[in-house]
């Protein structure tokens, strides 16, 4: 089988992508596989990591407000889609797929007009701009929420079928998740939160836990909080003129990424974060109350709507961004692990929406399309 994936921007769009070729390399060894992405994105460090070869081409975001910087983008991006139709002429690739970012744009409607198969990744419960435009020209269209099918219209083929992700549900044994809690230097006789805003971090998020933290008002629970690589020497040093050691508070560790963060998941008893469409199906999978803050300001305020797959069947708690405090944070929290019937009960709720099998099911998808 021989395949292009477009992926460009963000890890919640390249990482399907490189799971997905995973997989088909699994099942067909002999398959070839290249990404399409920008020279802007994380798909230049991801992709090439992961083994697989990147071409390059022109892509953009393009507003509806008329401006000489837009119509430069448009410029570039229909030179995008003549550099995207070269290079699937030349590797001449049995099906195109997708996982998002502007790039898709450019490459599934390259791919639709050559005739070959294609097939959208949509992460997201409320789907994006690229979806929808490419809606007619894409030949069979993934879904990670049952939430998305019916916002997709006149669709040809909408299947359901999960996000892939990293991380999986681990079964520890007592030693081994008080081994890892040791490792991190937190005890196993108090509930674990574990915090992120993403990769990057959250600066609200990253507020309202030094507020926690000043007050502290985490005498009920142990927290891991991963601040961001570019905002933790700012946090250090917030403490620092608080006199206190970053390196030593009792019963909080605060680093600038989790690199074992399946480890970390599995072990936490709660989680705090932004809701993109990884976190909510990692969060799901693992069967982890939650406490979401959308990122405001994205694309159809998709991550609200990703929060809302688990407060609607009582799996999470949303605060909104704007309305984020060390004090409400600290009160959702104390919320549901102070009850413990409660914690419980959401983490099962948050397991009924998990997907099984994922990488099987889109496989299987791109056997059919292809049949």
């Amino acid at each position: 089988m021989k395949v292009i994936i477009a992926a460009a921007g963000t890890a919640g769009h390249i990482n399907p992508g490189i799971a997905i070729a995973n997989k088909i390399k699994q099942e067909e060894k002999d398959s070839k596989i290249i990404f399409i992405g920008t020279t802007r994105g994380l798909e230049n460090d991801l992709v090439p990591r992961a083994g697989y070869e990147l071409k390059t081409i022109e892509a953009y975001g393009l507003s509806k407000k008329l401006s000489i910087e837009n119509i430069k983008k448009i410029g570039k991006t229909l030179k995008g889609y003549g550099e995207a139709k070269k290079i699937i002429q030349e590797f001449k690739p049995d099906i195109v797929i997708g996982t998002g970012g502007y790039i898709c744009g450019a490459t599934i409607s390259a791919a639709h007009s050559l005739k070959i198969p294609t097939m959208l990744h949509e992460s997201n419960a409320f789907p994006g701009k690229a979806v929808k435009m490419l809606v007619k020209k894409t030949d069979t269209i993934l879904v990670s929420f049952q939430d998305a099918i019916p916002r997709i219209r006149k669709a040809k083929n909408v299947v359901y079928t999960g996000t892939p992700v990293k991380i999986k549900k681990r079964d520890y044994s007592i030693n081994e998740k008080n081994k890892i809690l040791k490792e991190i230097g937190l005890k196993e006789t108090k509930p674990i939160v574990i915090v992120s805003g993403g990769s990057q971090g959250a600066q609200k998020i990253n507020e309202a836990m030094f507020d926690i933290i000043m007050h502290k008002w985490n005498k009920n629970y142990q927290i891991i909080w991963a601040a961001g690589p570019k905002q933790f020497d700012g946090i250090k040093e917030k403490l620092e003129n608080n006199s206190m050691n970053i390196n030593h508070i009792d019963g909080i560790k605060i680093l600038p990424y989790i690199y074992n963060m399946e480890e970390v998941m599995n072990v936490a008893d709660v989680s705090v974060g932004r809701a993109g469409a990884m976190t909510i199906t990692e969060i799901a999978n693992l069967g982890k109350p939650s406490i979401l803050i959308p990122l405001p300001n994205v694309s159809h305020n998709h991550q609200l709507y990703n929060a809302k797959v688990l407060e609607k069947i009582g799996a999470a708690k949303i605060i909104l961004n704007d309305e984020l405090t060390g004090e409400n944070l600290n009160h959702a929290i104390e919320e549901i692990i102070l009850d413990k019937v409660k914690m419980q009960e959401m983490g099962k709720k948050a397991h009924e929406v998990s997907t099984n099998q994922v990488e099987d099911r889109i496989y299987q998808e791109v056997r059919n399309l292809l049949k």
